[in-house]
């Protein structure tokens, strides 16, 4: 373990001569090449600890909730306790690296009972879709990277192709099968997500599934083939009976749901003469049009309105959403005429 420890290190000091993003990229590279250092990485670490794909949080002294990291030597503390072997922590997937080439892993202790390490780690476990609401934007993305790396090895341990049983390697970036000696590796479906506008006002739907009161951009899968311009169109005809005319790329991010998304955000136009909605109530439960001063409001609130579904203003999207980042970015942009327009 220690020439594990050494070797690392050695690891360290040569990628610290690099800049800063540039070393991270690069170290984490070599992690996910080389079994050994990954092992050796996991010993200096942090965990991130999730119990049947819910994260655990922890209140902090501000009052908020933050994700613990714990360190390797924590969780051999507590594996010990509950009467686990030390060989569970090996299953831990790496995440990422801090700024000071620290690495970052992420843990499922389902074999261990829920409550005692809640209390051990003095944090509790939180669904996913809750934490959101509750996390920074720093430690959301992480969080929601973590949950869908390991829901992704516990979906693939069987090849497609033989049904034989595959491995992965230290740091969870792939598994084979060597069997067929295919390699698997985590995937994302694409989604384009898209605020459409007409000018004045801005359009949000809502699925049965969400909170109550909650309402957010038009999502969907692109299909096989599609662009994403195509995707989009389609998506905005199918679910609210509108023909977009004009569309500008705004940003992308990772989403964990339903099973790990890339997201393709947009914002899109239509013709003010032609805003009538035709909802299909199969893909949406309710879409609306929402002026500037009803969005400000939202954007402003600090928990769900006591309207629910009927209330003037829509509870929104968590801040670091990329539904949120689209639908303030809109706003922004019809307070000052300078910015750009769709």
């Amino acid at each position: 373990m220690w020439r594990k420890f050494l070797c690392s290190s050695s690891y360290l000091l040569m990628f610290h001569r690099r800049s800063g993003f540039v070393s991270r990229m690069r170290y984490m590279k070599k992690l996910q090449q080389d079994d050994e250092a990954c092992l050796a990485a996991l010993v200096t670490g942090h965990l991130l600890l999730f119990h049947r794909l819910e994260p655990m949080l922890r209140r902090n002294n501000a009052g908020g909730f933050t994700s613990p990291t714990l360190y390797y030597t924590d969780m051999q503390s507590v594996v010990q306790a509950l009467g686990a072997t030390e060989s569970l922590l090996n299953e831990s997937l790496l995440l990422g690296c801090r700024e000071d080439m620290h690495a970052y892993f992420c843990l499922d202790v389902a074999q261990l009972d829920r409550e005692s390490v809640e209390k051990l780690c003095e944090g509790t476990f939180v669904d996913l879709k809750k934490s959101f609401f509750l996390l920074s934007g720093a430690e959301a993305p992480l969080v929601a990277k973590g949950k869908a790396l390991l829901r992704w090895h516990q979906t693939n341990k069987y090849c497609g192709a033989s049904g034989q049983p595959t491995c992965r390697n230290q740091a969870g970036s792939h598994r084979v099968c060597d069997t067929t000696g295919m390699v698997l590796y985590p995937t994302m479906a694409p989604v384009v997500i898209v605020l459409v506008s007409d000018g004045q006002r801005c359009l949000l739907g809502r699925q049965p599934s969400f909170p109550p009161g909650l309402y957010s951009a038009l999502a969907g899968f692109c299909d096989m083939g599609e662009s994403l311009e195509d995707a989009l169109r389609r998506e905005v005809a199918e679910e609210v009976g509108l023909e977009v005319d004009a569309i500008s790329y705004s940003s992308s991010q990772h989403w964990p749901h339903p099973h790990s998304s890339f997201m393709l955000a947009c914002h899109a136009h239509v013709s003010p003469d032609k805003t009538q909605l035709l909802v299909d109530h199969t893909e949406l439960q309710d879409a609306r049009w929402f002026t500037l001063d009803e969005i400000t409001a939202a954007l402003k609130a600090k928990s769900p309105p006591s309207g629910g579904l009927l209330a003037a203003a829509p509870w929104l999207p968590p801040k670091h959403a990329i539904a949120h980042i689209l639908i303030r970015e809109w706003a922004e942009r019809r307070r000052d005429p300078g910015r750009p327009k769709v």
